[in-house]
């Protein structure tokens, strides 16, 4: 089940000209800054109240932000939700006909199981389902 937006994901190209903007816009610095080698991506993380903020950074071009940039510019990449159990609700939205990218969730940043369904299915939107990592959910992917 979906709870609520975990955070949004914004693309940029140089972390070094958009955080200080950023930092401007919300009157605070990051907290937590963090390579996720698996995307490919730098991520810089604030809070705006209840709600979060990710900036990525591609690291290589091969990486899906370098190719968003690319294709679309920097802006939104991506809508992220909270979730109590990432497995099931894969399962569920498979069942339901969506087009997954990840079958199976994934460490990603901020403590994070993620997995993503592709825009496609959803107007052009792309939708990350992130479940926070505990003991025994890391058990149970092995990571």
């Amino acid at each position: 089940m979906f709870h609520k937006i975990e955070h949004v994901g914004i693309a940029i190209k140089n972390a070094q000209l958009a955080e200080p903007i950023f930092n401007a816009l919300f009157n605070q610095t990051p907290y937590k800054k963090e390579t996720v080698e698996s995307e490919m991506v730098q991520t810089i993380f604030y809070k705006t109240g209840s709600n979060k903020i990710e900036l990525l950074q591609a690291l290589s071009e091969d990486s899906a932000i370098a190719k968003f940039i690319e294709k679309r510019g920097e802006g939104i990449h991506h809508i992220a939700f909270a979730v109590d159990d990432i497995v099931a609700e894969l399962s569920r939205l498979k069942k339901e006909g969506f087009q997954l990218i990840n079958e199976t969730p994934k460490r990603g940043a901020d403590n994070k199981l993620i997995a993503f369904v592709h825009p496609k299915g959803t107007h052009g939107v792309l939708i990350e389902l992130c479940q926070e990592i505990g003991d025994e959910l890391t058990l149970m992917t092995g990571e």
